[in-house]
């Protein structure tokens, strides 16, 4: 299955719009992420990945419902994007 997980950009490495990669969180997991298609990524920001690249930013409250709602179909997991911890919490929090 292919998905979009949300992350929060923790650093940016690199002036080039076309190679700036990001370090991104996925509630505990860090990643490398590739920033060319959103250049107006910043430190903070939340943003969805895909394969490996940043397609697009959003906002907190999207964040978190995405990742709640990967956790309740076990995708996180799939992914090794999540602890055990984290998909517990996760599982035990109703989504609407």
């Amino acid at each position: 299955m292919c998905l979009a997980v949300p992350g929060r950009v923790l650093s940016i490495e690199g002036e080039d719009p076309a190679f700036r990669l990001g370090n991104v969180d996925f509630c505990g997991i860090r990643k490398t992420v590739n920033l060319a298609f959103t250049p107006e990524a910043r430190a903070g920001d939340f943003v969805l990945v895909h394969v490996g690249f940043a397609i697009s930013r959003i906002d907190e409250d999207e964040a978190s419902r995405t990742f709640k709602y990967l956790a309740q179909i076990g995708a996180l997991e799939e992914e090794g994007l999540a602890k055990p911890s984290e998909l517990a919490k996760a599982s035990e929090v109703e989504v609407r």
